[in-house]
């Protein structure tokens, strides 16, 4: 069976399939590899990986070589020059009064062409700057407007929980985040308490949601009598990860109940939220 491995060519990129071939390749290796109709060099993010029968979908590029220190030094000078294009971008940005936030530069390794990724409140007419940028570097110039979320990915920071950005440190892809999401999860509806830097919704909104959507969608509403080993109560709240119910008593105690543990009746009691 063939193998895989898993290669990152920039952080937070996506992680692409290659077939190491004869190459004995590790995580944290340096590889050479086709791209996009150019050449870049990437890391070893996933170690060699058989695959079963049918799990090749498409045919995978193959590893053109193992870094060499020849590729790392060229890989140094494209960097300084993406220092230096970034310092130019700025000064042309400024001299064309163009309302233009840098957040990126990338040279791609065979210097085929040099990527600028910005963030802009509108659309905006650069076509002078790519020529300008395109004259003092001698390079195939791409100016790519991207948006806030992407702006974080890039850049990274540290979320609300303390720990790295999840679109810095794993996710690939953003998925449609919406303000139902937090209602149902029962969260605090202000918007400093479920954005992320980026100003935007967090993601990790979406990881729980589904287990909170299939469990309201089969438990009973607040206020509706059910019937336990502990007597007939009321369900005032729930536990969705726990599958349980939070039941208040006519003693005014309040237990979480498992739902299969609860007999559902008919009757309703009009409950404060309610009102």
């Amino acid at each position: 069976m063939p193998f895989i491995v898993g290669v990152i060519f920039r952080k937070s990129g996506i992680i692409y399939n290659y077939d190491p071939g004869d190459i004995s390749l590790q995580m944290g290796d340096m590889v050479i590899c086709h791209l996009d109709n150019s050449t870049e060099i990437g890391e070893v993010v996933v170690s060699a990986t058989e695959l079963g029968a049918g799990e090749v979908i498409e045919p995978i590029s193959k590893v053109v070589r193992r870094a060499t220190e020849y590729d790392h030094s060229v890989l140094e000078l494209n960097k300084s020059k993406e220092e230096e294009g970034g310092r130019k971008f700025d000064e042309l940005a400024k001299s064309h009064r163009l309302s233009m936030k840098l957040v990126d530069v990338h040279i791609v390794f065979d210097k085929s062409k040099m990527i600028f990724y910005f963030t802009a409140e509108k659309r905006v007419d650069f076509r002078e700057m790519v020529k300008e940028l395109a004259s003092s570097f001698k390079i195939r110039i791409e100016l790519r407007q991207i948006g806030v979320r992407d702006e974080a990915k890039i850049v990274g920071g540290l979320g609300p929980c303390g720990i790295n950005l999840c679109c810095k440190s794993f996710l690939t892809d953003f998925e449609s985040i919406s303000i139902k999401m937090a209602k149902d999860q029962n969260l605090p509806l202000n918007p400093l308490k479920i954005s992320g830097i980026c100003g935007r919704l967090m993601c990790c909104l979406k990881y729980e949601y589904e287990s909170y959507k299939d469990f309201i969608d089969i438990a009973p509403e607040r206020g509706i009598k059910v019937k336990t080993k502990f007597g007939t109560g009321v369900v005032c709240g729930y536990e969705p990860l726990k599958k349980a119910l939070v039941v208040v008593f006519e003693n005014e105690n309040k237990l979480s109940i498992l739902l299969e543990e609860v007999e559902v009746t008919n009757e309703r009691v009009q409950m404060d939220d309610d009102r």
